[in-house]
Order: C-alpha cells, then structure tokens, then sequence
C-alpha cells in the first residue's frame, strides 16, 4: 500500500511528495555548486549554462517556465522585474564587487522546482553568510528578504486567502522602508502542472492558501531609489496548519 501525505487537504502519494522535495534539493545543489565556481570575470550567459546544464545531469528533464531553467541577473539588473517569455540573458562581466539573483525552474515528470537567492561578491568573493557582507544596502535587502520569509511562516494561515497575504505582505514590506518589484505586483503563485494554471498572491485572488496543494513566495524588493533588487524564493504548503517551508 503506498502511504499517503495530507497535503493541504489533498492526498498525495509519498513518492510524489519526494519528488517536489527532489526538485527543491536539487535546486539548493545547483546554487551550491554554482556559488562554488563562478569568478570575476565571468559572464551571465556562461553562468545560465552552468545552472542548467547542472539542473539537467542531476535530475530534472526539463524546465517549465518558458522552457528557461535559470534566469540569472547582476549589477542593476537585479531590480529588473520581466516575464520568462521575454527574458533575454546578457553577456554581462561578473564584477569584484556585485550582486547576482539566480532563479531556477526544474521540473521532472511535470513536477516543478522553483528556487531564488541573491548572491554577493565583495572584493572577489562570494559572501557566504549575510551578517558579513559589508555593504550596507545588499546586507539590508537580503536581511529584508529573511525576515518576509520569517513572517509569512508566523503570519499564513490555511484560511487565509491569496489576497489577503498579498495585503499583508505588501503592508511589511512598505513599512520596512522597501518597495514590490514585481511586474504584476504579486509575491508568489500557486505549484501546479501547467504554467498558466497558476494563481497568484495578488489582489483580487479570493481563493484560501489552503485551497491549493503548495506555492511559492518570492518578493523581488528594493529599496527606495536604489539600482539594486532582491529575490529569495521557496515553496510552502501546510501541514497540520502549519506552513512548512519545502
């Protein structure tokens, strides 16, 4: 008898929960091993290839969102916020001081991974923990991103709706002194298996968190003024009524 997990109310098989969390892992890995190689000096298109082709020899079978498996951004382009179809990856040079976010969407047999964090190089090298980085604007935004991922933790519940996290959220992230992004304005959507079935945590969206199986939060925030973004992405679902980050 294959055991059963209830997943926001749906019955999922163990083995189809493995493989959300297989494609989550995978995507932690490829962050892993990309932080480990990539230099000044390199390019963002060589590090798009470097993610997928990682993503592709270590599990996935393709990527689900406009068949793009890394969306790689530095410098100011990290506050650009555009949609997968129109992503074009540049040749732009990795410096001894800048700011890299690398967005990952893997999937196997249609289920999906997706995956963000920003990255900081500081005199050639990568800050491997966020109370180091010394400069004080990317120390302050990806704090930022930690602490909204802590607050959704301590805030979702499983009858609260898309919109009203959309409000609340939003209503944090003001009040911290930052600014939403996003093209849409949204901070997350719905895991499913076709791409334009997803809902998103944005205004008008009634649908209770718990209505779906998982889904992701990833503010793309900056702070006011400023040349530069951040985005932190992972995927939640609840448990017992408990957000339980993937």
């Amino acid at each position: 008898m294959i055991k059963q997990h209830l997943f926001n109310g749906y019955s999922v098989a163990k083995e189809t929960l493995d493989l959300y969390l297989e494609m989550q892992n995978l995507n932690r890995a490829a962050i892993k091993y990309v932080a480990g190689i990539i230099k000044v000096g390199m390019n963002l298109a060589d590090m798009k290839a470097l993610c997928e082709n990682y993503l592709l020899e270590h599990g996935a079978d393709s990527f689900w969102y406009w068949d793009v498996g890394a969306f790689v951004f530095a410098g100011d382009e990290t506050a650009v916020s555009v949609s997968g179809k129109d992503y074009k990856v540049t040749n732009r040079i990795i410096q001894e001081n800048d700011i890299i976010t690398i967005d990952l969407s893997p999937q196997k047999n249609n289920i999906w991974g997706d995956y963000a964090r920003t990255l900081v190089f500081e005199n050639g090298i990568l800050c491997d923990k966020t109370d180091k980085i010394r400069n004080n604007e990317w120390r302050s935004g990806l704090q930022m991103e930690e602490y909204l991922h802590k607050t959704l933790i301590d805030v979702a519940t499983p009858d609260m709706t898309f919109e009203e996290l959309y409000y609340l959220m939003n209503d944090v992230i003001v009040k911290k002194g930052f600014l939403n992004l996003d093209f849409l304005g949204n901070l997350g959507h719905s895991i499913v298996k076709n791409k334009n079935d997803r809902i998103y945590t944005e205004k008008g969206n009634h649908q209770r968190l718990s209505d779906v199986k998982m889904f992701t939060f990833e503010p793309h925030i900056s702070l006011p003024d400023s040349k530069y973004g951040y985005k932190r992405e992972d995927i939640y679902y609840f448990d017992n009524g408990k957000l339980i980050q993937l």
